[in-house]
């Protein structure tokens, strides 16, 4: 099994959705039972900027990040499938044991 995650942007959109929805659409269609998408409360990136979620914080400047839970063969079709569509998006894949105790 594989952790597949993905770190954008709140900001970040893809075919008129917010990019986090529009991968979570995707992976449910190729059969990935379940993902989620988790809002970051502070953090910074690459350029180093950092922002936390404040009264003051404009909206979309926080990353989400959004995973999944698969076996390779869905982990390599959805990573296929984003590759498709040209997209610079930041993932990390990790072999992981998941089961229920």
């Amino acid at each position: 099994m594989n952790q597949l995650s993905f770190y954008i942007s709140e900001k970040q959109h893809h075919a008129n959705m917010p990019l986090y929805e529009w991968l979570l659409e995707e992976a449910k269609s190729l059969g990935v039972h379940g993902g989620s998408a988790f809002r970051a409360i502070a953090g910074f990136g690459r350029h180093g900027h950092m922002h936390e979620e404040t009264f003051f914080e404009l909206a979309g400047e926080l990353a989400v990040k959004v995973e999944f839970i698969l076996d390779d063969a869905l982990a390599d079709r959805l990573l296929e499938k984003i590759r498709s569509h040209n997209m610079n998006v930041f993932y990390l894949k990790q072999t992981v044991e998941a089961g229920v105790a």
